[in-house]
């Protein structure tokens, strides 16, 4: 569920902001262009991103005045930079944090720049994402839009706002979906005014004389092919702010969010933390079990729908409960069969052989298959070509048989477990292995 959304009185204006985690330094979050605390919610990719920031910090999220949740300001006067800094320490006041941690992207990137630069002592370290420090081109930052490309940007916001803008220059990573997604959500974030305006200040914005004045640690982000930010313009912001940290990406979005989001993420979190993340391991060593119950269509025919769907209930739990003795992983399970895998061999077996006990109480015959091999690990899924063998095994076992590779067998060994040689298999698509029954 979204956090709650509060307010935070910035002169005579009420900030939303909302506070999410409960880690042991504070980051604000200063976001692009416009915005929508409650909004944001509903794009996948970015509440990732607030999730994985919020687990290492209490992270507090705001819209800037005259977007999202915020008070909307009149089109005619366009917001100040020292306002938006106003409403960051607002923001910061409210929710009694003394010293943050700011992350900017786009052109949320300079106001925070600004707000490190003016304010040392609230402000423990400094990330910016695709952001820029002049928006009208010259010769010494010749790689910001010319002021007739601006004008054509301002016709093009006011012109199509309302009918959809076209995003393939901040998202181009997306497919068509996901850029309908991000268009809607732009298009609610404020309105046309309101978003003009926006646009208009942020193109006179010029922080290129703040940089030398930045102390505090400070890691600039860029994209290598960013068709909004040029690249050169965060080598520049890097280049000049004093032992700043210059971290270029591939690809051609503008979004943090939509692309490379964990790498850049660490990132932020080393920063802020002094620590790097570990990555997380998506392989492991893990032995697969795969239960089939034999003849269950002829049962259930005997029984009737109802009699065997409370039978089916109490093999399952059955099942369930000898997986929580042996301490095995449910997967899946489709119809009446369990994927399951464990990190012994020796203590899947067991489980199976307790597994086959059980059944047989409930009158019912059941086959399996164990493998041990690499698995991929994708969240709650598990996959790779050990869970291929592992449910082929299965498929060749006989009524009341537990048929296991001669992986399992082999790492098994001295465990008092005893076999039956069932020779060499062929295994459609992956080749001959050598099974045996446990005994």
């Amino acid at each position: 569920m979204p956090p709650e959304t509060r307010y935070a009185k910035s002169g005579d204006v009420n900030i939303a902001y909302q506070v999410v985690g409960e880690g042991p330094v504070d980051l604000v979050y200063v976001p692009g262009w416009v915005s929508h605390v409650e909004l944001a919610w509903e794009l996948p990719d970015l509440v990732l991103g607030f999730e994985r920031l919020a687990s290492f910090s209490r992270l507090v999220l705001f819209d800037k005045r005259g977007t999202g949740m915020s008070d909307p300001v009149p089109a005619s006067e366009l917001p100040t930079l020292e306002q938006r800094m106003d409403d960051v320490r607002a923001v910061m006041d409210a929710v009694g944090s003394a010293r943050a941690a700011i992350f900017g992207a786009s052109e949320g990137g300079n106001m925070s720049m600004l707000f490190a630069a003016t304010y040392p002592k609230r402000t423990t370290a400094l990330c910016t994402f695709g952001s820029t420090a002049k928006r009208i081109r010259n010769d010494e930052y010749p790689w910001a839009p010319t002021w007739e490309e601006r004008l054509e940007a301002f016709a093009h916001v006011e012109r199509q706002w309302t009918r959809g803008l076209e995003w393939d220059d901040i998202a181009p990573s997306l497919d068509p979906a996901g850029l309908a997604e991000l268009s809607r959500y732009y298009r609610r974030c404020a309105s046309p005014g309101a978003a003009l305006a926006l646009m208009k200040m942020n193109t006179h914005v010029d922080v290129r004389d703040v940089l030398p004045s930045i102390q505090v640690p400070t890691v600039v982000m860029h994209r290598t092919e960013d068709r909004d930010a040029h690249v050169e313009e965060g080598r520049y912001i890097a280049a000049h702010i004093p032992d700043a940290r210059f971290i270029e990406f591939p690809g051609a979005d503008h979004s943090w969010w939509t692309q490379d989001r964990d790498a850049i993420l660490d990132e932020v979190e080393e920063l802020v933390t002094g620590i790097r993340p570990a990555p997380e391991p998506n392989r492991v060593l893990a032995t697969v079990l795969f239960t089939d119950l034999v003849r269950s269509t002829e049962r259930m025919s005997d029984l009737g729908d109802h009699d065997w769907a409370e039978l089916l209930r109490r093999h399952h739990t059955a099942v369930r409960r000898e997986l929580e003795r042996f301490r095995g992983r449910e997967i899946d399970n489709a119809g009446d069969g369990f994927f399951v895998i464990f990190d012994g061999p020796a203590r899947a077996i067991l489980c199976a052989v307790a597994i086959r006990a059980v059944v047989r109480e409930l009158g019912l015959e059941l086959r399996a298959g164990l493998h041990t091999g690499e698995c991929e690990l994708f969240g709650d899924k598990v996959a790779g070509i050990a869970v291929h063998i592992g449910a082929r095994v299965a498929s060749l076992a006989g009524p009341d048989e537990l048929l296991v590779s001669s992986t399992v067998r082999d790492l098994v060994s001295g465990s008092g477990i005893a076999f039956e040689d069932r020779g060499e298999s062929d295994l459609k698509g992956i080749g001959t292995r050598r099974l045996f029954a446990v005994a």
